[in-house]
């Protein structure tokens, strides 16, 4: 398998490091969607990451879709999704508002690199969303992971859109008012496969 994407993005990571706790192999193809864009068209005409191109050659597009894959690759017993019902639904609907956090906050980038006069208007919003979100989270997270004692897609995603929140956008996030996201971060962040699937953020220029 060919993953396509940088891992300073929070999408692609979050694939990455799910690979790597499935112990699945896979190419790594750190193409960028500004600097890149051609040639991740061929497999994604929208020329956004992550992109997963299968052995047989079919490309799956959005981490959401990609990790579905995986677990059924793997099976109930080894995917970090519930299959079905309650738990189901309240797991998607963490991943849900964590790949919109990250969502707010790479449209924040895009905001502050690639217009001349930023919208304050716009700022303000995706700041309330994400603190909004942020506020929801920490209130949620209790168990040792999010949903019992065994990482999950919902645990990732949050790490992952924690740790681009704050390299993107230093002092949105204040590890005094969600602290509890803040322990679950350093929880993620020190395991080995997060130290494997790593890169520092570097606004695009």
């Amino acid at each position: 398998m060919i993953l396509i994407g940088q891992f300073d993005s929070p999408f692609v990571r979050r694939v990455g490091i799910a690979l790597h706790l499935y112990g699945m192999a896979y190419e790594q193809r750190p193409w960028s969607t500004f600097g890149d864009a051609d040639k991740i068209a061929p497999f994604n005409p929208l020329r956004r990451v992550p992109t997963l191109v299968l052995d047989d050659g079919d490309a799956l597009i959005e981490s959401g879709a990609i990790l579905d894959y995986l677990d059924e690759v793997v099976g109930p017993n080894r995917a970090m999704m519930a299959g079905k019902g309650l738990q189901r639904r309240q797991e998607l609907k963490v991943c849900a508002l964590a790949t919109g956090l990250a969502d707010k906050a790479v449209s924040l980038v895009h905001e502050r690199v690639l217009h001349d006069a930023a919208s304050d208007v716009w700022i303000d919003r995706c700041r309330l969303q994400i603190g909004g979100v942020l506020d929801v989270l920490n209130t949620a997270r209790s168990t040792p992971y999010w949903f019992g004692d065994r990482i999950g897609h919902p645990d990732i995603v949050v790490a992952c859109a924690l740790r681009f929140l704050t390299e993107a956008h230093p002092g949105l996030f204040d590890p005094a008012r969600w602290p509890a996201l803040a322990a679950h971060a350093a929880r993620c962040e020190a395991l080995p496969a997060f130290q494997a699937v790593i890169q520092v953020f570097d606004p695009p220029r």
